[in-house]
């Protein structure tokens, strides 16, 4: 196909190279006599190191250098894991320990790099690493989330990182004094392991005046900066590239110590040096996601009409701030604090801890699934509480079309919605008029079905502006240059096919090109949904400074105005002249009369506000209340993206997201014990769902074209997960209701769900 946009479901063209085995990932770009690097880690979650020999380590066959905390202050490396912090209430700073990249003195989570050995291959490192000899005083482990316990930092007493508010306390207080009807309950967010079809990797190569470092990432220009300044280069001498990457979902968006160490031991090694996480090392030390629980409250008056909305959370940050850490669950959560209702007084109070386990950072979503699920879950538990159906619930407290824009409680501004809608386009594609039928029809053969109903709205976030650049080559192609990161979503698809729509180049004779800070010098990465709303935005106006170059050139050869020539997104024309050249005819008559100033064209681009994907998810489930298992049997999405670039795409990123909602809500069970040893760090006991596990997920587009950009498009890669968690758990809720069940927490493992539904039965004899 040679032109498609325009809301074609077009396939995927980088597929090709992918399932035909072509992709170029991590561990395919080591150069042949690559070194390779391998991480010594710590065997428990808390202790005092008074040891740590590694001679014979260095002395072992193979091995170019074995690098301790020592080695690396000596060498004078000015390490950053840079990570932000938020205001506590009371106006000051959250608690900010250092993180050292290999353990200095203590270690505070079983996985933290203690040492990192070199060698002249994978076997001859691991053999090395294990004669490493460790010794250390043991100290009292802290996993649980909240005050007191064994001290992880001296930095934040009784392990406090933080306590952190917003809204109006005071005001929210009163309202729930006067309040007709009250509605609370406690909701817990378990703790996932990203689990990328792709661990984490890195390249360093030095040769003698730069250097590279290519990483399975999300961006290359955070690293650079963050490498630069740990090495103490200058940032001109530090070239960052990503390959294709094998998945992303925020857990590859930050900096990590691997990346630091193999950049310092290639400069002083001079040899490329490689390293490869297994999947045990990335469930250890990976970024964790979610691990939070919280107190939600609604006031109601007696209309049932929401008027006050309190939220008091409790989330682990693990041993160390991650580089998001911190705002993950107070600002991002807060984004979308009251979701898509119309409700003023609120106040969310939000305490993070530090514990002897992994980092917690942003998965999927970064706080806005964690704040729709609690409020989801609060509005099914207000709707039984209250003898309202749940649909209705949530129609009465609506935001109404005619309130947008609308400035929420928290101080974001929702620029369309029409909810009611959607919710109402939701429920007939979900035959929600049908489900009493099909739980009768289950209860005859003793299982039990259940409903459940989320209706979410998100926020897209990142940097606002982005640029792009189009280049017409020699060969008659054309490359487009962006500043967001493809790690599987199909950007190649989506910004070729974009480009050709605006231009009529022939989308197979564009190539795209991403994830190398030579040839892009500014980008904001992928992540929070930013990328086709932000990059197209941006080549948009690429497109406009191209348009207006040609025309230029073009009233010359064609001997009339600039203003009496248009161009149609096809080809320039002009009235009384025969001459209807397309862009890359402009291109070859600029090249051939030696104006190849006219062979590149750039621009940077802002979106004046963000757009706020919503919709409604509906999600049904069969119970087996003799083994416990629990299968998600029919999901039904409408979504309101506004505008949609690509269907097909939109639909998948949709379908990804929902099955990553599942299995947190039903599979996925990330255990430590009470050492701090991880219990769930393989995948014979973390489990991710499978094919068998997921139904089929019916999707269907109900826009509201956004105003917040020219091309009324909302993003869509984590809308998935925002709606998916809370529309699971209270189908589990409803089946489980049914048996006296009250309170129904994630996971749904079947050993959980049979416990909830045994203690109920014995409750009841």
């Amino acid at each position: 196909m040679d032109k498609f946009g325009k809301s074609q479901p077009v396939k995927r063209v980088e597929d090709v190279r992918f399932l035909t085995g072509q992709g170029r990932y991590m561990d395919d770009i080591a150069p042949k006599g690559a070194l390779r690097g391998v991480v010594f880690r710590a065997p428990v979650a808390h202790g005092v190191i008074t040891g740590l020999d590694v001679s014979a380590a260095r002395e072992a066959g193979g091995v170019r250098a074995v690098y301790t905390v020592d080695d690396l202050d000596a060498a004078g490396l000015n390490i950053n894991m840079n990570a932000t912090v938020v205001k506590n209430r009371d106006g000051t700073d959250g608690a900010a320990p250092a993180r050292p990249i290999l353990a200095k003195d203590r270690m505070r989570f079983v996985g933290e790099p203690v040492a990192f050995v070199v060698a002249d291959s994978m076997e001859a490192a691991r053999d090395a690493a294990e004669l490493i000899e460790l010794e250390y005083d043991d100290l009292d482990v802290k996993t649980d989330v909240g005050p007191g316990g064994p001290l992880v930092h001296p930095e934040a007493p009784e392990n406090r990182a933080f306590d952190w508010g917003m809204g109006d306390e005071a005001a929210t207080e009163a309202a729930f004094a006067k309040a007709a009807r009250r509605v609370s309950l406690e909701v817990g967010d378990n703790r996932i392991i990203c689990n990328a079809m792709e661990p984490r990797g890195c390249l360093a190569e030095w040769d003698g005046n730069r250097l590279h470092v290519a990483l399975g990432a999300q961006g290359v220009w955070a690293h650079k900066a963050q490498i630069a300044q740990a090495l103490n280069l200058d940032p001109e001498a530090v070239h960052v590239t990503i390959p294709d990457v094998g998945g992303g979902f925020g857990m590859k968006a930050f900096a990590y110590p691997e990346y630091f160490l193999c950049a310092h031991a290639t400069r002083e090694l001079g040899k490329p040096v490689a390293w490869m996480s297994d999947r045990t090392e990335a469930m250890l030390s990976d970024n964790g996601g979610r691990d939070l629980t919280s107190l939600a409250e609604f006031a109601f008056d007696d209309n049932n009409k929401i008027t006050a909305y309190r939220v008091r959370t409790k989330c682990n940050l693990g041993a160390y701030n991650s580089q998001f850490g911190q705002p993950i669950q107070t600002q991002l959560f807060s984004r979308v604090l009251m979701g898509c209702y119309d409700v003023q007084t609120t106040w969310l109070q939000v305490e993070g801890y530090y514990t002897n386990t992994v980092q917690v950072d942003a998965y999927r979503g970064a706080g806005r699934p964690e704040a729709i699920y609690v409020l989801e879950r609060l509005m099914d538990r207000a709707a039984r509480e209250l003898g309202v159906d749940p649909f209705e619930l949530r129609r009465i407290n609506f935001i109404k079309p005619d309130q947008f824009p609308y400035d929420t409680s928290t101080g974001e501004t929702y620029d369309v919605g029409d909810f009611a809608r959607v919710m109402a386009r939701g429920a007939a594609e979900a035959d929600v008029q049908g489900f009493a039928a099909r739980r009768d029809r289950d209860a005859k053969t003793g299982l039990m079905r259940g409903i459940g109903i989320c209706y979410y709205i998100e926020s897209i976030l990142g940097d606002p502006s982005e640029g792009a650049r189009v280049a017409f080559n020699e060969d008659g192609t054309v490359t487009i240059f962006v500043g967001t990161q493809s790690t599987g979503q199909g950007h190649e698809t989506v910004y070729a096919g974009f480009l050709a729509d605006q231009t009529g180049i022939p989308a197979h004779l564009i190539e795209v090109v991403q994830g190398d800070s030579d040839r892009i010098a500014k980008g904001g990465g992928t992540g929070g949904s930013r990328s086709v709303t932000v990059q197209n935005n941006a080549t948009l106006a690429a497109v406009d400074v191209m348009t207006e170059a040609f025309t230029a050139f073009l009233a010359d050869e064609m001997g009339v105005p600039a203003s009496e020539i248009s161009f149609d997104d096809e080809r320039f024309r002009a009235e009384g002249s025969n001459l209807t050249p397309t862009m890359l005819e402009v291109a070859e008559m600029a090249r051939d009369g030696g104006r190849d100033d006219l062979l590149s064209h750039e621009a940077r681009a802002k979106l004046p506000a963000r757009s706020f994907p919503n919709g409604c998810h509906i999600s049904e489930v069969v119970i087996d209340p003799e083994t416990g298992v629990t299968t998600v049997d029919r999901y039904c999405v409408v979504d309101d993206f506004g505008n949609l670039i690509n269907p097909m795409l939109a639909e998948g990123q949709v379908h990804g997201g929902v099955v990553q909602g599942i299995g947190q809500a039903i599979t996925e069970q990330v255990v430590y014990d009470t050492e701090g040893q991880l219990l769930t760090a393989s995948f014979m006991d973390y489990a991710l769902p499978r094919a068998g596990d997921i139904p089929h997920i019916s999707f269907t587009s109900e826009p509201v074209p956004s105003t917040a950009n020219i091309m009324g498009m909302k993003g869509c890669g984590e809308a998935g997960t925002v709606g998916a968690l809370a529309a699971v758990a209270n189908a589990v809720q409803d089946a489980l209701w049914e048996r006296g069940v009250r309170q129904a927490d994630m996971p749904f493992t079947p050993h959980n769900v049979w416990e909830l539904i045994r203690s109920e039965d014995i409750a009841a004899q």
